[in-house]
């Protein structure tokens, strides 16, 4: 990937978090104000970006549309829809349902929590593979090569104490949760948070999974494992749909 593509990919991610004026977005890639407005200038063109009155820069229209038909057309975020709903019905914590994309793990819908405790995650975000529940399940169900390059860009950056910090120790758990059937993440990212997760199928392989989340003060992964055999029910529900 290209140094200007990559960086105007950026770009929009970090007006996709919160719009941003020219001035702030120069001082985060460390830009001259000229430089950086002509990046934003080439992406409004196009309809990735665009510039509100206050000054600030939010998405465009365009992208807002295309990201939308993107979703439209996933299999399996409509094929799962009414299951996760009906599965939340009955746990009440936040479902998350993520899709293998390319090599790359992304988040396609998401139930919150019915408390209204919110989680930090949202949908078209991509997943970190190695620290999240939905990420562990998928790769412990795709072959070496396809796993080598959905890790491909992996930092192994340490988020919490329980973070897996290198190939070697995660390859260990993931041939565990291919035993077993599902992945945890026991604080792996925000050590207040835990998950549990499982793999969905389709006559193609593995194409998604779904994770149920909660604080850890107010459901532990011990009490999230007993929602384990439901999840497996949502998830063979799905599976059927997708045929």
């Amino acid at each position: 990937m290209s140094q200007s593509v990559r960086r105007a990919a950026r770009i929009i991610d970090s007006i996709a978090e919160e719009p941003k004026t020219v001035m702030e977005l120069a001082e985060a890639f460390s830009l001259h104000r000229s430089t950086m407005f002509r990046e934003l200038q080439a992406l409004e063109e196009v309809g990735y970006v665009r510039r509100r009155r206050n000054g600030t820069y939010s998405l465009g229209l365009h992208l807002i549309s295309l990201s939308r038909n993107a979703f439209d057309n996933l299999d399996l975020r409509e094929a799962a829809h009414d299951h996760i709903r009906k599965l939340h019905r009955t746990v009440g914590n936040t479902i998350h349902l993520a899709a293998l994309m390319e090599h790359s793990i992304v988040y396609v819908d998401k139930v919150e929590d019915a408390s209204g405790v919110r989680m930090y995650s949202r949908i078209g975000a991509a997943v970190l593979p190695h620290c999240s529940g939905v990420g562990k399940a998928i790769l412990a169900n795709v072959d070496v090569a396809e796993r080598d390059a959905i890790l491909g860009e992996t930092a192994w950056e340490k988020f919490t104490d329980k973070t897996i910090l290198t190939r070697g120790a995660l390859d260990v758990e993931l041939a565990a949760i291919g035993r077993q059937g599902w992945a945890a993440d026991d604080g792996e990212f925000e050590d207040f948070v835990n998950c549990v997760a499982v793999p969905i199928h389709s006559s193609a392989g593995v194409v998604g999974a779904m994770s149920l989340t909660a604080i850890r003060m107010v459901a532990d992964l011990e009490q999230l494992k007993t929602r384990i055999p439901l999840m497996r029910q949502t998830a063979a529900a799905i599976s059927r749909e997708l045929g």
